[in-house]
């Protein structure tokens, strides 16, 4: 399917590994330019190198998410620079405690993590919206989690981060609407990788006396498709909410995640 994305302009948070380097990967081979969000910009060089092998511009901008001032600096930097914001991607975001019940969780903890997963992407959309609405239209999408769309014991502070986003992307999807925005979320289930090779196989594998290929076999066998999610689904969702094969698609929670979440 042809998106249709060559030659738009893509902000991008969290673009520095897994799913958010995925995302930033397949909207540079899609055509698009980035401006590549993050504080440590350092992470970010190898995936921006990589984007401009496959021939786009893909910058590298220093910024914490959680501070609205210098979101808002920053957004009128690109606005500028690259004289248009077609797309914005809200990746960053943290885990927060695990292991935790609600009683355990401290509040400096709870406030760390539902700044980062909530803030953040608040500040990025209040500040690209107007952009987006004097071009004629863009489209938003945030990654959120299946956490967050059902609950889960010992991760009281992330479920909660995440179905606040839910809330920000139905209430910003309902007002940027008459400005031809398409504001969506995507939600990964466990997605294959360091996290899940390192912390969940081990941990499952000793809670059932198993072995790790057992272990990760046992936590796919949850899923209605049997498989763990990528990086590179989750990016396959993101562009094509992104584009306007979507067009008609707002205010939705996408679960990716081979069939939990909604079933």
């Amino acid at each position: 399917m042809e998106l249709g994305l060559k030659g738009k302009v893509a902000v991008i948070t969290g673009p520095a590994k897994g799913m958010g380097a995925a995302i930033s990967l397949g909207f540079a081979a899609e055509g698009c330019a980035l401006a590549l969000l993050g504080r440590d910009t350092g992470a970010i060089e190898p995936v921006a190198a990589e984007a401009r092998d496959l021939g786009v511009r893909a910058d590298i901008i220093g910024c914490d998410v959680t501070d609205g001032a210098a979101v808002d600096a920053v957004v009128a930097g690109i606005a500028t620079d690259f004289e248009r914001i077609d797309i914005l991607v809200n990746v960053a975001g943290g885990t927060g405690p695990i292991g935790k019940t609600g009683v355990q969780t401290t509040q400096a903890e709870f406030d760390e993590i539902t700044q980062l997963n909530m803030r953040g992407p608040f500040n990025l959309i209040r500040a690209v919206a107007p952009v987006m609405a004097a071009q004629g239209g863009g489209k938003i999408v945030n990654v959120g989690g299946t956490f967050g769309m059902r609950g889960r014991a010992m991760r009281l502070a992330y479920s909660s981060s995440k179905w606040g986003l839910r809330g920000i992307t139905k209430s910003f999807a309902l007002e940027l609407g008459p400005d031809n925005i398409n504001v969506n979320l995507v939600a990964p289930g466990m997605v294959d990788g360091p996290r899940f090779r390192e912390k969940v196989v081990p941990q499952v594998a000793a809670q059932y006396g198993i072995s790790e290929d057992a272990a990760a076999a046992k936590h796919a066998s949850d899923y209605a498709l049997g498989r763990i999610t990528t990086d590179d689904d989750v990016a396959s969702a993101v562009l094509f909410l992104a584009s306007d094969r979507a067009r008609q698609i707002t205010g939705v929670d996408l679960p990716v995640d081979g069939g939990w979440a909604a079933l």
